[in-house]
Parts: C-alpha cells; sequence; structure tokens
C-alpha cells in the first residue's frame, strides 16, 4: 500500500525546495480533475497547517512535522482531521536531493493504506507541474530578475486563482483587490465604481481580470451587465495606475474580438475587428485599458481564446457528458476553436506582467486550433469513449438565443498567438492532446519516474 513517486527536474536543489515553502504551491499542484480546493496553505513546511476543503464541506487538515523537517532537504505533512486521520492514515515525506548540475530529485513517499495505483496519476501530475512551474520561473527570471508586488482584481476566479498562484511561487507579492472587507494584509477593498486613490501604493503592475461571466442568453441585461462590468471599472483602473506610478496594466481580453465567424482566416493580432456584439464589447473594453497608456503605462490586452480547466469553462461541462460517452461536436464541426490551457494562459500573464517588450494586444491561445469535431474526438479519445452523439445546432440556440449561440457555442475563429511566435514564446502544450492528457490525469510523465 501506499507509494513511492521519483522523477529529476532541471532546477537546483535550493530553488526546489524554495518554491515548495511559496504561498500557492499547494494551489499549483493539486490536480484539477480532483474535488479538493485550498482553504489554507500552511504558513511554515516545518510545522504548518495546510487544509483542504472537498465536497460537502468536509476538511482534510495536514499538519506539518517538525521531527521530519531537513532544509532543503526533506519535509513531511501527515493528515490530522477526523474522519481521514482514522479512516485514511496518511504520511507524506517529500525528499529533495541533489543530481548536480542544476539537477534535483524528487521522491515523494507516502504511507497510507491507499493502493498506490490509485495515486499514482495524482503524483504524474504533481511532478509534470512542478517541473513546467519551475521551467516557467527560470524563463520569467530572464524578464526581470526581482521580485514585485503585483495587484489583482478576479483574483479568486478559475483565471485568477491560476495566476496569482504562478506569481506568489515565482517570488513575487500579490495583493488582492476584493469587493468585501479585506481580511489578510494582503487584500485590499476595491469598489469598481469609485477605487480609492490610495488602492495601488506600492504597486508595480496591476492584472485586472474581474468581469461578470458572459456566458448565458444575450438579453439587453445581460449585454448592459458585460459592459457595465468591463468598460467602466477597467477605464477607472487604468486611469488610477497611471496616477499611482504603476509600470504595467494587464487587462484580460478575448478572441471575440475577431468576430463570431471569420470562415477560413487565419487571425493575428493585426487583423481587422470582426462584427457583432462581443466584438464591439471587446473592443470598448480594450479601448478602456489604454486609458493609463498615454501616461507611460506599459499596457497589454490578453485577448484569451477558450480556456481548458476541469475546474471551469467548457472543458468542466464537457467533461462529464463525454465520460459517459454522451459527447460529440456541435452543430456541423466545421468551426475553428482556439483554445488555451489554464497553465499555458497564466504563463501568458506572467511574460505580460514582467516583460516589458510586450504591450498592446496578445493574442492568449494555443499555437494549433482545432476545429470542434476534432476537439470531441480528441476529448473522446483522451477519456477512452466514443464521439458519436453530435449535438444539433437548435440546442445552443434554445439555450442561449440566436445570438448568443452564434457568438459563443457556433462561434469559429481561426487565431493565432503570432506576437508569442514572435518571441519565440515557449508553451507547455500546445498541442490539444497533450493539454487534455495533463489536465484530465491521463499524461506519462516525460521525466524519469519509477
Amino acid at each position: 500500500m501506499g507509494l513511492r513517486f521519483t522523477s529529476v527536474v532541471p532546477a537546483d536543489l535550493a530553488e526546489v525546495f524554495a518554491w515548495h515553502t511559496r504561498p500557492g504551491a499547494l494551489s499549483r499542484l493539486i490536480p484539477p480533475w480532483q474535488p479538493l480546493r485550498p482553504v489554507a496553505e500552511a504558513t511554515d513546511v516545518r510545522d504548518g497547517t495546510a487544509v483542504l476543503g472537498l465536497p460537502g464541506g468536509l476538511r482534510w487538515a495536514a499538519e506539518h512535522q517538525a521531527d521530519g523537517y531537513d532544509a532543503p532537504y526533506q519535509f513531511v505533512d501527515q493528515v490530522v482531521s477526523q474522519p481521514f486521520a482514522a479512516a485514511v492514515p496518511w504520511r507524506h515525506t517529500h525528499r529533495f536531493t541533489s543530481e548536480g548540475q542544476g539537477s534535483t530529485r524528487i521522491t515523494d513517499t507516502v504511507d497510507t493504506p491507499v493502493p498506490g495505483f490509485l495515486l499514482r496519476s495524482m503524483f504524474r501530475y504533481r511532478h509534470n507541474q512542478l517541473a513546467e512551474d519551475l521551467a516557467s520561473a527560470a524563463r520569467a527570471r530572464t524578464w526581470r530578475g526581482g521580485p514585485i508586488t503585483v495587484a489583482v482584481t478576479g483574483s479568486s476566479g478559475l483565471v485568477g486563482t491560476a495566476v496569482c498562484a504562478l506569481l506568489t511561487t515565482n517570488g513575487h507579492r500579490v495583493i488582492r483587490l476584493v469587493r468585501r472587507p479585506p481580511r489578510t494584509r494582503d487584500e485590499r477593498r476595491w469598489d469598481p465604481a469609485a477605487p480609492a486613490a490610495d488602492l495601488l501604493a506600492g504597486v508595480d503592475a496591476l492584472v485586472h481580470l474581474a468581469g461578470a461571466s458572459i456566458a448565458g442568453r444575450f438579453t439587453e441585461r445581460h449585454k448592459e451587465n458585460l459592459r457595465a462590468s468591463r468598460i467602466g471599472p477597467t477605464r477607472l483602473l487604468a486611469e488610477l495606475a497611471a496616477r499611482s506610478g504603476v509600470e504595467t496594466f494587464v487587462c484580460a481580453s478575448a478572441v471575440g474580438y475577431y468576430g463570431n465567424d471569420r470562415g477560413e482566416q487565419a487571425l493575428a493580432e493585426d487583423s481587422d475587428r470582426g462584427d457583432g456584439f462581443i466584438a464591439d464589447l471587446v473592443a470598448e473594453w480594450e479601448d478602456a485599458g489604454r486609458a493609463g497608456a498615454g501616461a507611460g503605462v506599459r499596457t497589454v490586452s490578453v485577448r484569451t481564446g477558450i480556456v481548458q480547466s476541469p475546474r471551469g469553462g467548457t472543458l468542466r461541462l464537457l467533461l462529464p457528458l463525454f465520460a459517459a460517452g454522451l459527447g460529440g461536436r456541435i452543430g456541423s464541426g466545421r468551426q475553428w476553436l482556439s483554445w488555451i490551457g489554464i497553465d499555458d494562459l497564466a504563463d501568458i500573464y506572467l511574460r505580460a506582467v514582467l516583460d516589458e517588450t510586450l504591450s498592446g494586444p496578445v493574442n492568449a491561445v494555443a499555437p494549433n486550433p482545432v476545429r470542434n469535431s476534432e476537439y470531441a474526438e480528441v476529448l473522446a479519445s483522451v477519456l477512452h469513449r466514443p464521439a458519436l452523439l453530435p449535438v444539433p445546432a437548435l440546442g445552443p440556440r434554445l439555450l442561449l438565443g440566436d445570438q448568443g449561440a452564434a457568438e459563443l457555442a457556433l462561434a469559429s475563429q481561426q487565431v493565432l498567438p503570432a506576437r508569442l511566435a514572435a518571441l519565440e514564446h515557449r508553451f507547455r502544450h500546445p498541442g490539444l492532446e497533450v493539454a487534455l492528457r495533463h489536465l484530465t490525469g491521463h499524461r506519462q510523465l516525460e521525466t524519469a519516474v519509477r
């Protein structure tokens, strides 16, 4: 019973150990297909306690053991919360050994009655994720060496959670701009309609991710909510960034800028704007974000494709259907789908914050868009299921209305990351199959594992 899992990562011992001690490490290592979320991270891997939330209000609390701490070689945690401590004893030893030449062997040993084969996909994901995050951090240091302070709106959302954890494990301080009373020293209350004059005091970069979800029927009320949550708040933040001496303003945007159907045209950042409500909304949104550019604020608009993560978005909706063998293409299946894995998207935000050569619109999409029918086939193959039940175009129209279906479920945009390609940006998962295998726990480890 239990498991021993080991691999070698291309980073030195001190950096690997330090990465595990930083805020966000727990969030970065939890497999996205598992129903777990960080409730509280350990303040110290010597003797702190980490708490994970599970469905039904259950809590998994793991207490770090002082007698197992030996920096930078080892730390140990053990489950202490009931009913798990009694029913599923769990002691996890994290061991780090220098392999020389900037490489470190990581060995996870879990003493538990849980059979090892049930744990293998989780630890395969963790080791892959760690190796990729350390490589990402090494690239980031070439753009900017020292730590900075980054304010983030929308920090609790799907993208915000990934971006904040990646920033903090890179050693940067994140200040979360929240609309409720602050609970920690790294939170500040943000009123979107009237941000406080000192909201961005001491901030080097601002990442703006907040905005109402675009999903839903395109009623006049829904469209007005989308405008109200984006245009005004974005302009006010951009203007405040300029007055506060913020160096960089990175704002979320969308590939909807190019319109809902551009045929077979390959779309780059300099392509013309398309037609439709979303195209108009995105253009106005990006214009609001440029309000501080005249005062010298480096401004980046991250035109995001269809984000892939089991924790949210379309993949979260599709996974249960495809796992049950009920998935298939939507409509004709000929529409182009410009997608991006959640970790590649977080990398792009990290680069936008740190790389001073990057400004203006940036297409945050993988370099290999696929048609909807191919997406369905790949997802089904990864899950070892057929993709035999197509969804007729009538289905999205009934749910979203004609306009919502045309601009969301049936939209077709072949968008390419031209700006990033010119910078030789490295994608973790440039191909859809590898991305989905990693995100769903069906990927083989690419480094040495026993």
